[in-house]
């Protein structure tokens, strides 16, 4: 995909508000199940298209009665999104509990090792660790996961986690809608260096899955 197919892609959804509503809770519920796609992935793309929304001129809309998204509206809709699928996690680990430990789902997306390492910070910084792993994109999914297994109750969850992300999310969002021309001139000068760091991404994560997939079946 070149520069031009990316804006364009982009700046089509850019009058669509009701389209990039939904795609954006359906892609943060989905990455709770292990979509590989990163929560900040989700939040760059919204702010661009609010960045293209906000400059008519430059992207302009299809026809001159076309809503644009609404930034305000935007930044709600990705916090209540970025909310609810950590919540989703969070009861995944709360109602099934120890069945989880050991299975291929754990094994797949915590692990034992980082199970541990979780624990250590649980120790150390009792339900604020929820916070921590707001901030911590590798230790997120396993990090909400663990807080809703090892019995850190709804409201502590919500409060750390809820404030964590009140700033996080729409700060993310607020600053690409407004300088995302900044993003797009990069974009352009690093267009190559891009792709292949997705793709190296890409390869590197269907690696590890074809690894994890041998080493299970050596076992069995």
């Amino acid at each position: 995909m070149n520069e031009a197919e990316i804006l364009e892609f982009f700046a089509q959804y850019a009058y669509q508000p009701y389209l990039v509503y939904t795609f954006i809770i359906a892609f943060m519920t989905a990455s709770s199940f292990g979509l590989p796609l990163p929560e900040e992935v989700i939040l760059v793309s919204a702010g661009l298209v609010a960045y293209m929304a906000r400059n008519p001129i430059e992207f302009p809309p299809p026809t001159p009665d076309a809503e644009g998204v609404n930034l305000v509206f935007l930044a709600i809709i990705c916090t209540i999104a970025v909310l609810g699928s950590d919540l989703l996690i969070y009861f995944i680990g709360k109602f099934f509990g120890q069945k989880i430990i050991g299975t291929k789902f754990f094994n797949n997306n915590i692990g034992q090792e980082r199970f541990n390492k979780i624990n250590k910070v649980f120790k150390k910084y009792s339900y604020w660790a929820c916070g921590l792993f707001r901030f911590t994109p590798g230790l997120r999914f396993p990090g909400h996961m663990s807080c809703g297994l090892m019995g850190i109750s709804l409201w502590q969850f919500l409060l750390v986690d809820g404030l964590a992300a009140l700033v996080s999310v729409p700060t993310q969002v607020l600053l690409v809608a407004y300088n995302g021309k900044v993003i797009l001139d990069k974009l352009r000068e690093f267009k190559l260096a891009l792709a292949a760091v997705v793709a190296v991404l890409i390869l590197i994560y269907f690696a590890r899955r074809l690894i994890r997939f041998y080493r299970h079946k050596r076992v069995n």
